[in-house]
């Protein structure tokens, strides 16, 4: 694990910095509408708000390619996080400096809640669905499931892109987190959401105005928040 530093206020508000910065508000951006499309969508075409098991594989291969995308996209600029989790362990590892995780963390929330708002407004309205633990699993079960799908996440993100800011990442790391993501959501989704991400859950609570268990952002859940932290400490070591 390497040394945690805070930053320097000039470095952060560099312009090499403001275009990372700018880099996680777009990639979030695209991740999120396609992700949250994909279940808006399967929803209007089925006239079925609840997911089936085709519809969550189609929504877990969504979010997978979709997260290619954005984390090809954003590499070589901001190191392509797509999530404030993955930016939590970087920051703890060493990878980035606090500061700038705190702005990455405000760019990726902000892409998270104009691609929700922008779906609200293409679709005419129709409702924007957020994560939420399902019947018969507790808070507890799901902090659970949260832990070990984000930390396989994070831990991906650090196995194979390392360092992500030094250069060109290649093409293994950018499908291996897509990967990853599309399996967790085909295993976790039916019970804790499959969240792994709390911008992708930020930016449909804030929309809905609906902050019921919306997986690792449930202002009603601080659990999650505790998970949170638990696999981000995890994860960097």
């Amino acid at each position: 694990m390497g040394g945690i530093a805070f930053g320097r206020f000039d470095d952060s508000f560099s312009l090499t910095s403001i275009k990372a910065y700018i880099a996680e508000f777009h990639s979030t951006l695209l991740f999120v509408f396609a992700g949250v499309g994909s279940a808006i969508a399967y929803g209007k075409l089925t006239s079925d708000a609840a997911l089936d098991p085709a519809g969550l594989l189609a929504v877990a291969i969504c979010h997978g390619f979709a997260l290619f995308v954005a984390v090809s996209v954003g590499a070589n600029i901001s190191g392509g996080h797509v999530n404030p989790a993955v930016t939590f362990g970087l920051a703890l590892g060493g990878h980035i400096t606090i500061l700038t995780g705190f702005f990455y963390w405000i760019a990726q929330l902000l892409g998270s809640i104009v691609a929700c708002f922008l779906l609200n407004y293409v679709t005419g309205g129709l409702p924007t669905p957020i994560h939420s633990v399902a019947s018969g699993v507790g808070a507890v079960e799901g902090v659970v499931t949260e832990i070990i799908i984000t930390f396989g996440l994070v831990y991906t993100v650090y196995a194979t892109a390392a360092d992500p800011k030094k250069g060109s990442l290649g093409i293994i790391a950018p499908i291996a987190i897509g990967f990853i993501v599309g399996a967790n959501i085909l295993a976790a989704g039916p019970f804790s959401g499959g969240s792994m991400n709390p911008a992708r859950s930020f930016g449909p609570a804030v929309v809905s105005g609906d902050f019921h268990d919306t997986g690792s952002t449930g202002l009603d859940s601080h659990w999650w928040w505790f998970g949170w932290l638990i696999y981000g400490m995890s994860s960097s070591l």
